[in-house]
């Protein structure tokens, strides 16, 4: 039986790296797709092979259309999207977000996201699976942090809920997943690597998530045992 070819948004790094090991660990060949840490894509690359699994990374600009068109090049014969990549890039007030940062995060997270959700429903055939990557921040709002993310990961729930209902008949599978805090360089590429800490406690388990844990998630929503689960989100928050 031939294996399952899945290509991840953001997947060499943080979540995105976390879901690419699981997935190959479970007989998933990959396409993984990133921004611009080739050092990071590479090691991934190899640590995938390592479990068996088929790999191609793909530097692409999700910002341009042509970026979103090279990501998916050669791909048409894909089983599944996890549409991983997201950044918060400031973390404060929104009156003192910068408008161009605003504007950023807004297409990353969301514009982005809307574009490559376009070319995983043209692309998926019967029994395909996007899984659309949101954000606990959601339903939260984030107040006093980055409420502009928040409202984008908001977009994309949406986005799951609308798309799900729009191509069920085509045999596609559309869910979302929410992590929360989680262990990952995302709070420090926006300033502030000791989030994780500092907000866990706040949260009914005390801590802040693990990559693997929002991984294995993932692995559920793509499999067999979530095929009647569509149009909605799974939050990974910690019962926040």
């Amino acid at each position: 039986m031939a294996r399952p070819l899945t290509l991840i948004t953001g997947g060499t790094r943080g979540i995105g790296r976390a879901i690419a090991l699981r997935l190959a660990a479970d007989g998933h060949d990959l396409v993984l797709g990133y921004a611009h840490d080739d050092e990071a894509a590479e090691r991934t690359r190899e640590e995938v092979g390592a479990l068996g699994a088929g790999c191609r990374i793909v530097r692409a600009d999700l910002s341009h259309d042509d970026g979103v068109d090279a990501l998916f090049d050669g791909s048409d014969d894909l089983t599944a999207v996890v549409n991983n990549a997201g950044a918060t890039l400031h973390i404060g007030p929104l009156a003192d977000t910068p408008a161009e940062i605003i504007r950023r995060v807004v297409d990353l997270n969301l514009t982005s996201a809307i574009l490559v959700a376009r070319r995983a429903v043209q692309l998926l055939g019967p029994g395909g699976v996007l899984v659309n990557i949101s954000s606990g921040a959601a339903t939260t709002g984030s107040p006093g942090e980055y409420v502009h993310y928040a409202a984008a990961k908001a977009g994309v729930d949406t986005l799951t809920k609308g798309l799900a209902a729009e191509v069920a008949t085509h045999g596609i599978r559309v869910i979302g997943v929410a992590p929360g805090t989680i262990e990952t360089r995302i709070h420090a590429d926006a300033g502030d690597p000791g989030r994780p800490g500092r907000v866990a406690a706040a949260h009914p388990m005390g801590r802040a998530g693990t990559p693997d844990e929002v991984a294995g998630v993932v692995a559920f929503a793509l499999s067999p045992d979530a095929s009647y689960a569509a149009g909605t989100t799974i939050r990974v928050t910690g019962g926040r």
